[in-house]
């Protein structure tokens, strides 16, 4: 398959990703003139760009009015920087050219929903809407941001590639354009995010001075440097957690406070930061180097740049930047630079990286998308058949995508359409969850809504701590089988919930109602009949449908009028929703385990 045959079949399964996500496209029923489609690319636009560290999740949150569009925001955690969301969803196969005007007219309406936002417009919104939320909370930080990035999602090719950063409100505001193209680039990339490319001189007006390794048969090549701390800071400001992508810790980094001992040695003692700190360890598959006025080498490009170790180091200096208002001038970080070309990347760069933290206790759930857990998973995910259902013998596969692009990469190999056609058939992408997907239905049954609201990665990396601090599971046959029943009471009240027009919320109702139903029964709910039938019950969809009015009604009314999304985070709004006294449906309690079973029925699934 040639490589424009293979993007216009990813072209084709993004699309039919959305349509099953979003049960079958039906139109909004709010009056806004949307698709739930366009939710759903929106969401997965979010998805694939969290796993490629461009982002820290996001929330999908439609909003349109007259010369405005919004359909999604994001807000980091020391909330000072915004990321706001616009999508143009065509639908169409082969990708058509989103034109220049297109691009402008979508950024123009976003930039107007900040300006709006800013000045109070949650004031003219309903106030149960998730977009009376999004606004109140952008309003509410508006004296903190000190940088907004603008993105635009697309299925279509644009023809502008670059847009000046301009600034509003003494705000810079950078354009970011996702289109089908760079996305398909991304993920097909191998890496699962976009290679981080730093010209020294040109984008920060100085080469870094280093001393190479004396020339060696080794297969990488190393340099000592020492990194001025201007320009630390400046080169974490543009590119974030990108830096840390190969980082074993660096899923962590959002759960650990900036190290107290380099915060102090920065404000008060920046002359001795060298002499203090251990500096940081970093990898490149590329870089060139300069010679210097008056002799030596330095570091003019690097390719692929990341800190491997020393995340919290450059994070601290940020901080402090951005917080404390602390002159980083006269700080120096010593790091070292081992450069390794492609072949030896996915190899080597993950062994400095161990070894390169080895000084601080890693536990090896920190390299969890290799974790012998969803590497179980995944082999199970490749055997085990679900039953045929609706009276056909035609048996199918759920695929678990340990590694994004997996699913694609599959499908790729096989050598004729026909048995491209035959592996969709036994694989449908409907059937195809990821390790943030596990996480999700996990946390849920498990009685963790608050930790699923707070976002894809995020509640991934509590599902990883937990996963770590609960020791050995055995993940066999019939873990796998209740695993996947789980997803299908996920998805199943996805759809359910969906359709009762709630109008903003869907995720963290889903979420809180089968937490409160995992709750209320034990977790006697029969996973096993889930399995074998491939779908849940008319008794458990009505469980569902009347447990969810009753969440959205608790989770709309919060406490001091707080913010819907946020008060979700909360354990809080966990305590409030358990206290609910909800009578369940008769025949739903019918349905439940009985207590012979339930010993085994709970084995290894906690």
């Amino acid at each position: 398959m040639n490589e424009k045959t293979r993007f216009i079949q990813f072209a084709e399964d993004l699309r039919q990703e959305v349509i099953n996500s979003s049960n079958g496209g039906r139109d909004r029923e709010d009056g806004e003139g949307d698709s739930f489609r366009e939710d759903e690319f929106t969401r997965l636009m979010i998805e694939y760009l969290s796993e490629a560290g461009e982002l820290e999740d996001g929330e999908v949150c439609y909003h349109r009015s007259r010369g405005i569009k919004i359909n999604g925001y994001s807000i980091n955690q020391d909330q000072d920087n915004l990321n706001l969301f616009v999508s143009i969803h065509t639908q169409q196969i082969p990708p058509v050219t989103i034109t220049k005007q297109d691009v402008e007219t979508a950024f123009r309406r976003l930039i107007n929903f900040f300006k709006q936002a800013i000045k109070g417009y949650y004031q003219f919104l309903e106030e149960a809407s998730s977009a009376f939320d999004m606004a109140l909370h952008i309003h509410d930080l508006k004296n903190k941001l000190s940088q907004i990035r603008l993105y635009l999602f697309t299925d279509g090719r644009t023809t502008l590639e670059v847009k000046k950063h301009i600034t509003i409100e003494n705000i810079i505001c950078s354009f970011h354009i996702w289109d089908i193209e760079r996305t398909y680039r991304c993920l097909s990339s191998g890496k699962q995010r976009e290679t981080i490319e730093i010209n020294f001189e040109s984008q920060y007006g100085v080469a870094i001075p280093c001393l190479p390794m004396p020339g060696s048969n080794s297969d990488y090549m190393a340099y000592l440097a020492i990194i001025p701390g201007d320009i630390l800071y400046q080169i974490y400001a543009d590119y974030g957690s990108r830096l840390l992508e190969r980082n074993v810790r660096s899923f962590l980094q959002a759960r650990g406070k900036v190290n107290k001992g380099i915060r102090q040695t920065i404000l008060h003692e920046p002359h001795r930061f060298l002499a203090y700190n251990n500096g940081i360890s970093a990898t490149a598959e590329a870089v060139e180097l300069t010679d210097l006025p008056g002799g030596g080498k330095a570091i003019k490009y690097a390719r692929d740049l990341q800190i491997v170790n020393g995340g919290q180091t450059t994070a601290s200096i940020y901080q402090a930047v951005k917080k404390d208002k602390a002159n980083v001038s006269d700080i120096y970080v010593q790091a070292k630079l081992s450069v390794v070309d492609q072949e030896g990347v996915n190899e080597i760069v993950p062994l400095i990286s161990r070894y390169a933290n080895n000084q601080n206790k890693v536990s090896e759930a920190d390299f969890s998308a290799n974790d012998p857990f969803h590497i179980k998973i995944e082999e199970l995910s490749r055997t085990i058949w679900a039953p045929a259902v609706d009276g056909t013998q035609r048996q199918t596969r759920w695929f678990y995508e340990r590694v994004r692009g997996q699913y694609l990469e599959a499908k790729g190999r096989e050598s004729t359409p026909a048995k491209k056609k035959a592996f969709a058939t036994v694989h449908p992408t409907s059937q195809k969850f990821t390790k943030t997907d596990l996480a999700k239905f996990e946390n849920t049954w498990n009685q963790l809504p608050h930790l699923v609201s707070r976002g894809a990665q995020k509640n991934f990396v509590e599902f990883t701590v937990r996963l770590s601090k609960r020791g050995h599971i055995e993940v066999d046959e019939t873990y796998f089988k209740r695993l996947v029943a789980k997803a299908i009471l996920f998805r199943s009240a996805e759809k359910i919930v969906q359709a009762q027009q709630f109008g903003g919320y869907r995720a963290n109702i889903v979420t809180y109602t089968l937490a409160y139903l995992s709750h209320k029964t034990a977790q006697y709910i029969d996973l096993d009949a889930i399995w074998k039938q491939q779908s849940i019950s008319s008794a458990i969809g009505d469980a569902i449908a009347l447990v969810s009015r009753q969440v959205h009604q608790s989770i709309t009314n919060t406490p001091e009028g707080r913010n819907v999304t946020e008060w979700c985070k909360k354990e809080d709004c966990w305590k409030t929703i358990q206290a609910l006294d909800i009578e369940l449906p008769a025949e739903f309690l019918k349905e439940l385990i009985p207590l012979k079973r339930a010993t085994q029925h709970h084995k290894g699934i906690d």
